[in-house]
């Protein structure tokens, strides 16, 4: 789930579909957020969905794509990290 492409808002996409299907993806965008965002942008990025779509059940929490070469360790780090705090759902 690309998160980052037009009409792909998170929040629209759980109100409007959050009781029929169960989200795949949609973690961190990893055009912008992993790629170039501070460690602090990461863990923002991924509490943020992994609250908003895990709410009634219904999200496997994976990043939108592929990461791809390039990404700062300490991206990537945080966002497993982050994840694995807040996976208790």
């Amino acid at each position: 789930m690309q998160i980052s492409a037009d009409g792909m808002e998170p929040e629209r996409l759980k109100r409007e579909f959050g009781d029929d299907i169960t989200f795949w993806g949609g973690g961190i965008d990893t055009q912008k957020v992993l790629s170039f965002g501070t460690v602090e942008d990461v863990k923002r990025e991924v509490r943020r969905n992994i609250d908003l779509f895990r709410r009634d059940g219904g999200y496997v929490f994976a990043p939108v794509h592929n990461i791809m070469p390039g990404v700062p360790l300490d991206n990537i780090l945080a966002m497993y990290d982050t994840y694995r705090e807040c996976a208790s759902y």
